[in-house]
């Protein structure tokens, strides 16, 4: 079964691929005398038998060749980032049955109810993306880091950067005008691991102030020991280490006390005061993997209120697509519409063309 999750069910990359597991299809059941390519009753009919759709272009979902009635709806006004909680989520429900994607949303209902009730004072997404706002427009903060020390959460991080810059990476308010303050952070991240023989020497000690959420469980999804020692306890030393290392950092002193001498003081000296926020759950649930990311949702939402910006448009993603479609054209040969191309895409264009094998 092919499950084609469209919202307009016409974005480029969603639809050629469709295109290509149709075919694909098609090709596979002629050639087992399943179905004749010939006949478009026949071609229909094996789509509508192996294909679904998530979307709200009903008509499009039927001209494509799957049966309206096999496909699943949801309102216009999900964006996408936001709507894997939704019919969107089909593939994921599949993937992890039925009673797991009702704890994961369960999870979300959690920070829903949480954010709607809890005083503001105590209000863990509105605490969280005020102290963001107060990263970036006083501290003058560029980017974020998410640091998982979960493996399981390793795309994390990647998931989060559609969330956030897509929906805050805005230059206009909601009436039009120009905002007055920066806006959206660069989000990024690794598994703690990972990070810690990385780009944590920046973090540390570099020039640029980079707040980082660290998030980890105390139950581990494999446990294991070495040599009679918990594997999972040594992984969290190293979690509550760097977030004490940012904090408090070490004094000149301190490091002179280890015998250290001359200008090593210096560059093994941190400054420490850099921001971070720890995230400790018991352990990585499907509840609880729905609550990290309806979390993340409510605090983009506060940043977007407090900047007045919309964070549930994209007009940048949008442009991309439209001039996608019209260089498309260039690049396949169409002379006409490779001369209507600035001159750095139309070289580019040609250089292209020149090197395709």
């Amino acid at each position: 079964m092919f499950i084609v999750a469209s919202k307009t069910f016409t974005t480029l990359e969603t639809l050629t691929n469709a295109r290509l597991a149709r075919d694909w299809l098609w090709e596979g059941l002629a050639a087992v005398g399943a179905t004749d390519t010939s006949d478009e009753a026949s071609r229909t009919e094996a789509v509508s038998k192996h294909f679904v759709a998530v979307s709200t272009a009903l008509d499009k979902v039927e001209a494509f060749g799957i049966n309206p009635d096999n496909a699943f709806g949801f309102w216009d006004w999900v964006g996408g980032r936001y709507s894997v909680d939704s019919a969107i989520g089909l593939s994921l429900e599949i993937t992890l049955g039925p009673d797991n994607f009702r704890e994961l949303l369960a999870g979300f209902h959690d920070v829903d109810v949480h954010m709607g009730e809890t005083p503001l004072a105590q209000n863990v997404p509105v605490l969280m993306g005020v102290l963001n706002v107060w990263y970036t427009n006083f501290l003058d903060a560029q980017s974020h880091a998410v640091l998982p020390y979960a493996q399981q959460l390793h795309r994390f991080a990647a998931y989060l950067q559609q969330l956030t810059m897509e929906s805050n990476g805005k230059s206009v308010r909601w009436d039009g005008s120009p905002v007055t303050t920066g806006t959206g952070e660069v989000f990024w991240g690794e598994p703690g691991t990972n990070g810690q023989h990385a780009f944590y020497q920046l973090i540390h000690q570099g020039t640029q102030l980079i707040p980082a959420d660290f998030i980890a469980f105390v139950n581990p999804a494999y446990p294991s020991q070495d040599d009679g020692r918990d594997v999972h306890g040594l992984f969290l030393a190293n979690f509550l280490a760097q977030t004490k290392a940012l904090a408090f950092g070490k004094t000149a002193e301190e490091v002179e006390a280890e015998g250290t001498e001359g200008a090593l003081v210096a560059a093994r000296t941190f400054e420490g005061n850099r921001p971070t926020t720890s995230i400790f759950a018991d352990s990585l649930t499907p509840r609880v993997l729905g609550q990290l990311v309806g979390l993340y949702e409510h605090i983009t939402f506060v940043q977007g209120v407090i900047w007045g910006i919309n964070s549930f448009d994209q007009w940048g993603v949008e442009l991309g697509k439209q001039l996608a479609l019209q260089i498309a054209p260039a690049i396949e040969g169409d002379a006409e519409a490779l001369a209507n191309q600035d001159a750095s895409t139309k070289a580019l264009i040609e250089y292209y063309q020149a090197n395709r094998r």
